[in-house]
């Protein structure tokens, strides 16, 4: 018996890096297609990057789903698959980056069956290009959320 997998493709963009900031989240379920973005005001690359993974995984309404997802950022698959993140909840995020949002990722995670998968981005992955469209859109558009957490310094 073959479990089916989910299929999350993510991406972040900041106009600026601090900026204008959004991400893009593409879910795959078999034939069910979902897309979702959001932009904010000030944020920066890294923190859209990271977020799209957090909210594609807070969408899931149940737990223990073998997840793939797919992201061209570097900096998310590398804190994760090369244990970089673990040692940084030992050292209690000392010297670190957007640990808000890194302590809003553990759950989320732990709630599901992850692999990452990095992408080359702007490249030729149409899912990958279709994320970075949306998160660049959502940048650009109104209706920009506070990265509270970016803003205040977290």
């Amino acid at each position: 018996m073959t479990t089916q997998q989910l299929i999350i493709y993510t991406d972040g963009a900041a106009r600026g890096n601090p900026g204008r900031g959004g991400y893009g989240i593409v879910l795959i379920w078999g034939k069910v297609r979902k897309e979702l973005s959001q932009g904010y005001r000030m944020t920066t690359n890294n923190r859209m990057e990271l977020l799209a993974v957090i909210v594609a995984l807070e969408t899931l309404t149940k737990d223990g789903l073998s997840v793939v997802i797919y992201t061209d950022s570097q900096y998310v698959v590398n804190s994760v698959e090369k244990g970089w993140l673990w040692s940084w909840v030992k050292t209690g995020f000392k010297d670190k980056k957007n640990r808000d949002l890194w302590e809003r990722f553990i759950p989320a995670f732990k709630r599901q069956k992850v692999k990452f998968q990095w992408v080359k981005g702007h490249a030729t992955n149409p899912e990958n290009n279709r994320c970075d469209e949306l998160a660049t859109a959502a940048a650009d558009g109104g209706g920009l959320l506070v990265d509270v957490g970016y803003e205040q310094g977290a």
